[in-house]
């Protein structure tokens, strides 16, 4: 068989530039809810010859994961006695039902994965959600305890970013007293979000995450982002110099590594090889018709 003709194997060149152009990653992806923040897991394994705590553990995922298409928050406990086992999960407020339980579903299968073998006691933070679990008896610590934090970039100094980040804070803390457990607030180009474990009452809630401000203001300084996790609450913040996203940020905007770029990166990669890949189409038809130009002028 001889080799292909030009014009046919032009056209295949153009078929695999709309490959590239069907494959090249979107800058307006939704929010990386399942993308992982950190992990918690006790140092001390359950002893379980009979296998008590391994059901009792399978049957607390099982109940989590289902409630998770109803409902943002919930807890329960299993087992009897000194087998008990206590677990929750909470979503993020702004999540449909069906997100939540993309996010949570998957969490049983990190903890088994992160964790090893089984621990008295567990945690493990998405962006979108969270889900924990404890064996009776573990040692309970202080709503107020400081899990986690990210600090990322820093800001030019003398820009006035502190000031509009802690209007912005200071909203959020007057907002989260009156809300359910979660709430958003902007100022300028400052975003910031808080949400509280969903059985904690409101003054509880309000001193969590006025006490999460105050380690953001100290741990953070002049970031230009930052997550705070205490136990029972946590809060974000971000800046946005080119304008606030119409949509919640995204996984990017709060990881440790970025400075409130991360969406121009993705729409400037994306505009290059969109742009790249434009022009080959452009040079293959061009080519295709000298091509038919050139057999017609032999005839």
């Amino acid at each position: 068989m001889g080799m292909p003709t030009k014009p046919f194997y032009l056209f295949s060149l153009f078929l695999i530039t709309l490959t590239i152009l069907k494959l090249t990653p979107q800058a307006n992806s939704s929010s990386d809810y399942t993308k992982l923040v950190y992990k918690g897991c006790a140092k001390q394994d359950i002893s379980d010859p009979s296998g008590v705590y391994s059901q009792a553990l399978s049957s607390l995922f099982g109940t989590l994961v289902s409630q998770s298409s109803k409902s943002k928050f919930y807890k329960t406990s299993t087992g009897n006695g000194g087998s008990t086992i206590t677990g929750l999960f909470q979503c993020r407020g702004d999540l449909s039902n069906v997100d939540c339980y993309k996010c949570v579903s998957g969490l049983p299968i990190l903890i088994d994965k992160l964790c090893g073998s089984k621990p008295v006691a567990a945690r493990i933070q998405l962006f979108g959600c969270y889900m924990l679990y404890e064996v009776a008896g573990f040692p309970q610590i202080s709503g107020m305890e400081m899990l986690y934090k990210t600090c990322s970039g820093k800001n030019a100094p003398g820009s006035g970013f502190e000031e509009r980040r802690d209007t912005a804070l200071s909203t959020l803390e007057n907002g989260m007293a009156s809300s359910n457990g979660f709430y958003t607030t902007s100022y300028q180009s400052v975003y910031a979000l808080g949400q509280c474990e969903g059985d904690v009452g409101s003054s509880d809630c309000a001193n969590c995450v006025k006490n999460a401000v105050q380690k953001a203001q100290v741990e953070c300084g002049s970031s230009v982002s930052g997550q705070i996790f205490l136990h029972k609450c946590f809060i974000s913040y971000s800046n946005y110099p080119g304008g606030l996203p119409k949509t919640s940020p995204s996984s990017s905007d709060w990881s440790p590594s970025s400075s409130g770029s991360g969406q121009n990166v993705g729409r400037t990669v994306a505009i290059i090889l969109g742009g790249i890949a434009g022009v080959g189409f452009l040079l293959i038809c061009l080519l295709f018709a000298r091509n038919l130009m050139k057999k017609h002028d032999d005839y």
